[in-house]
């Protein structure tokens, strides 16, 4: 029997709101097999509204169906033309609502964050609690806005990232220059830390 997944590398993709960034590149990474999961770092998840100052905001956990439901509900036709219904669809289809990873206790061998200031959640929170595994994590972050084109590209610059890291014999030693070279590459800079679980 073959294993699921095409690596043991376990990633977590995450981003702001766990709806645009973090779930195109889940999509995209679980289509190739890789074991992954998305989160977002926000209080809530906030979704653009009719008017700059009117977010529609919700508890994490709310699922991807209700939310939908609610926009088509409010205004059918200007959600789907700003594309949070076609959004919401692809998210159901990967998985049930937002999560906060805050909230989660899974391990992973890899974090990718989408935005610096997520980056540095990330950090204060895994820094705030006492390390029982002495286990290594990266911490890595791509910057990509916060729109359905560039959540596209970001989505496949992350797993040009995730496959040069799965396919490397010793990640720990590897990574500088791995991530030296996706960098040149890609034409896009990259933070990094290691922590602790």
């Amino acid at each position: 029997m073959t294993n699921q997944y095409v690596s043991p590398l376990s990633v977590a993709v995450i981003c702001s709101s766990n709806m645009n960034r973090s779930m195109e590149a889940h999509g995209f990474l679980a289509k190739k097999r890789f074991k992954v999961r998305s989160f977002g770092t926000g209080d809530k998840v906030k979704l653009p509204g009719t008017a700059a100052d009117k977010p529609n905001v919700y508890e994490f956990g709310t699922s991807y169906d209700d939310i939908f439901s609610d926009l088509a509900n409010k205004d059918k036709n200007y959600y789907t033309q700003n594309g949070l219904l076609h959004m919401l669809d692809r998210n159901r289809r990967i998985k049930t609502c937002p999560e906060k990873f805050q909230l989660c206790t899974e391990r992973f061998d890899v974090l990718v964050t989408c935005e610096e200031r997520v980056y540095d959640q990330v950090i204060e929170f895994m820094e705030s609690k006492t390390p029982t595994y002495n286990l290594p994590v990266h911490v890595i972050n791509i910057d990509i806005q916060d729109n359905h084109e560039e959540a596209t590209v970001g989505a496949f610059a992350i797993c040009d990232l995730i496959t040069m890291m799965a396919q490397s014999d010793d990640l720990d030693n590897d990574i500088d220059e791995l991530l030296h070279d996706f960098e040149s590459k890609c034409q896009r800079s990259v933070l990094h830390c290691v922590l602790f679980y």
